[in-house]
């Protein structure tokens, strides 16, 4: 027997019933006619009416007419909430630390949304309930007393498990809008790759799957940040330090990456990977056109789905949060659509299956 198939073996006996329980969980993601049934509704009521009769069942039956679209977001999550803690108070190692590791892209979330709230004076009580509550944590209440990314290391985070990723940002800098996005970039970037050295140590089947959709979260970030920064006061050194070097692109990609000037020049380095040059091909920005976030929405979703394809493997809870977090953005944007009266755009969701 080899040492590969070790961590397969042992897989059932401490994980089995969690995994089957999250193919499950995957069974009840809103199939191609429920989203059909979905953009002819003429109201916030009628898509209630239509999600009961799918697994979402009676999540919106406490809630007063007239619905609103915060309360249908506010609800979606928190039924993924309980799905989440369900398995995690249920699961043993190393399992456990794998499903907290998801949540700790929720906390960085949580934390920018938090601090850029109270940069624009908005109270904290306000803030909190925006936050996602996969990523909540006890210390949250005190982001509004930080001033400079220091204070709010040593008075918020530093008992938390983004601890060690935040020591690359303590300076006695304000906090200020492009600070607190180098904050975020840098926090994800150390984020991913703590992730994807963990997933790599695990082996077998996780890492396989697990080390491909992280490498291509690092990818996915690196385009995004490169785009995002011209126009900017960002400079070149300080943008290529917040690439993850997990990704498909390490080492070469993410070299002409930090070179790039403009978007034509973004599309020259996705040109020399398959996977992302047929991205960039099909995006745009015209009516009908598909945007480049939205192409890179339909790869993950895609990505995900073939996770499920591999048995005795922790890849499936990492995509099963992540095709929920999808459905969600659809629900709410179809809900959006319906509540506006703004039909146009209603198909404009990232079908699933």
């Amino acid at each position: 027997m080899s040492a590969y198939m070790m961590p397969e073996m042992y897989f059932n006996i401490d994980h089995g019933y969690l995994e089957g329980l999250v193919r499950g969980f995957k069974g009840g993601i809103l199939k191609q006619a429920d989203y059909l049934n979905l953009v002819q509704c003429e109201s916030l009521d009628d898509l209630k009416l239509h999600l009961q009769s799918t697994d979402y069942g009676n999540f919106l039956a406490n809630e007063p007419s007239p619905l609103t679209v915060s309360v249908i977001d506010d609800k979606l999550k928190e039924k993924l909430v309980i799905e989440f803690q369900h398995l995690r108070n249920h699961c043993l190692e190393p399992l456990a630390t794998f499903l907290d590791y998801i949540t700790y892209s929720y906390m960085i979330d949580n934390i920018i949304l938090l601090i850029t709230g109270t940069l624009h004076q908005r109270p904290i009580n306000e803030l909190i309930p925006k936050c996602h509550p996969l990523g909540s944590f006890e210390q949250m209440e005190a982001i509004h007393i930080a001033a400079t990314p220091a204070e709010l290391y040593n008075a918020v985070l530093v008992d938390t498990p983004l601890a060690p990723y935040f020591i690359d940002c303590i300076s006695e800098q304000d906090l200020d809008e492009m600070n607190i996005e180098i904050i975020r970039n840098t926090l994800y970037k150390a984020y991913l790759e703590d992730f994807y050295s963990f997933c790599s140590e695990l082996g077998g089947a996780t890492a396989e799957v697990m080390c491909d959709a992280l490498s291509f979260e690092a990818d996915r970030r690196a385009f995004i940040i490169t785009i995002n920064s011209f126009g900017t006061e960002l400079t070149k050194d300080d943008r290529s330090k917040l690439y993850p070097r997990c990704g498909k692109l390490n080492p070469y990609g993410l070299s002409q990456l930090g070179r790039a000037d403009d978007y034509d020049q973004v599309r020259a380095v996705a040109d020399i990977y398959g996977e992302y040059k047929e991205l960039f091909e099909g995006a745009g920005t015209n009516p009908g056109d598909k945007t480049l976030e939205d192409k890179f929405f339909d790869r993950e979703v895609q990505l995900m789905k073939n996770s499920f394809m591999q048995q005795f493997q922790m890849g499936t809870f990492y995509s099963y949060v992540k095709l929920k977090e999808q459905e969600n953005r659809n629900i709410v944007w179809i809900a959006e659509c319906v509540a506006q009266r703004h039909r146009a755009k209603i198909d404009s969701y990232i079908p699933i299956f």
